[in-house]
């Protein structure tokens, strides 16, 4: 018997849009390593080496290229300080901490069930 709760009608029209509208933030945040690097700023890395250092094993090129993407969608700010050299700052904006926050539930969901501590290859592909 299924639960009060557990019971849903089938996804409205405006449901279908709004989740349509979602799919490309979904897509974000299922790239390799963009949780890392929020996270990374959120715990006090702003500079490029810095983030390289907090972000274990990335390389130059994805991090920057990350970083750029992280920016565009608003979800890091960039501030250029006119030093010699420049000095370029990467810190999480209040959407990309309100971002963490909406993901927790799912960082409490993956370490309390523990699907993928076997390859997670095993889940998706119904092996």
């Amino acid at each position: 018997m299924v639960s009060a709760n557990a019971e849903r009608a089938w996804p409205t029209a405006h449901d279908d849009e709004r989740c349509r509208t979602f799919v490309p933030l979904l897509e974000l945040v299922g790239r390799r390593w963009v949780g890392l690097i929020i996270l990374a700023g959120m715990r006090g890395a702003e500079r490029f080496g810095q983030y390289r250092a907090m972000v274990g094993g990335i390389s130059d090129s994805v991090l920057s290229q990350r970083l750029k993407e992280l920016t565009r969608c608003g979800l890091m700010n960039r501030t250029v300080v006119p030093t010699t050299p420049v000095t370029v700052r990467y810190r999480p904006t209040a959407d990309g901490v309100a971002l963490v926050a909406a993901l927790q539930p799912l960082i409490d969901f993956a370490n309390r069930t523990r699907l993928f501590d076997a390859a997670p290859a095993d889940c998706s592909t119904g092996g």
